[in-house]
């Protein structure tokens, strides 16, 4: 039977330790700020946006939010983003993704500066990643190594397969396990004989949106089992790529979805934005 791995846990503890860092800074008269655009009402990124503001409010960031109309237009989003790029009271920027399909997402994100990317999608931190020398990690992968590290295995040496390709997720995921020399297989539609590629990983991390596609059959005895889907199963209800009821007698360890993986996203965003502050301060 796996351990399930608790990242409402390893959450809560990463979000104590920034409270503690911003409390002492807030004591020296530094203030982290971080300021969060939201484009028309797509009722998952209202969600997302208000879990963020509560972050900010519970470590003790000031938070700037704005919630412009679905029909705003490139030049208006842009000039908000400049102006943000140019606020000292602002140390990270978040544009919520995906935008309203008139707006492009690459020219706006590539529109802020790289010191206040705190999702680290900027091309610039994109290519710091790969090199190895960066300041910030994509918050989806970087809370993945939290919780891998939170199970007390050792990346180094071990085999890992990635299922999925993403930007976002799947290549910087990647890149943190090599980083610490996980030997490292990227899966993704194309892979043939997935089932055997997975079933040889010591840590598995599934990507890619398919509900419960992962079942004991892709799973080494004892591998650890990360999964980042957020899906709906046949009855609606919430599950990720893993199928978990199916792979949790054969797992070491295990995410569950919800309360994996999720929690600690916004946790890490936090953090990017700790960093984010403490580098403009001179800390």
């Amino acid at each position: 039977m796996a351990n399930i791995i608790d990242g409402k846990a390893v959450s809560a503890q990463v979000k104590e330790n920034i409270k503690a860092e911003a409390a002492e800074l807030k004591a020296k008269g530094i203030e982290i700020g971080l300021a969060v655009v939201i484009v028309g009402d797509d009722p998952a990124s209202q969600v997302y946006v208000r879990n963020k503001e509560k972050a900010c409010e519970y470590v003790g960031f000031n938070s700037y939010k704005y919630a412009l109309p679905a029909e705003t237009t490139e030049e208006e989003l842009l000039a908000l983003v400049d102006k943000l790029n140019n606020d000292d009271n602002v140390d990270g920027i978040l544009v919520q993704l995906p935008l309203p399909k008139h707006l492009d997402d690459k020219l706006i994100i590539n529109n802020i500066r790289p010191d206040k990317d705190v999702d680290a999608f900027h091309p610039v931190n994109v290519g710091k990643i790969m090199i190895g020398d960066y300041s910030f990690l994509p918050c989806t992968p970087a809370g993945v190594m939290e919780l891998i590290h939170s199970t007390g295995v050792v990346v180094s040496g071990k085999k890992c397969v990635v299922v999925g390709r993403s930007n976002i997720v799947g290549k910087p995921m990647a890149m943190l396990l090599l980083h610490e020399s996980g030997t490292v297989t990227i899966c993704h539609s194309k892979t043939q004989d997935l089932k055997e590629v997975c079933s040889q990983a010591d840590i598995l991390v599934a990507a890619v949106g398919r509900p419960k596609m992962i079942t004991a059959d892709y799973v080494k005895e004892g591998a650890v089992v990360i999964d980042v889907g957020m899906d709906r199963d046949e009855n609606g209800k919430l599950c990720g790529d893993v199928d978990f009821e199916d792979c949790k007698e054969k797992a070491g360890y295990i995410t569950p979805v919800p309360g994996g993986v999720g929690p600690m996203t916004i946790a890490m965003l936090m953090k990017n934005t700790l960093t984010a502050g403490k580098l403009h301060k001179g800390v």
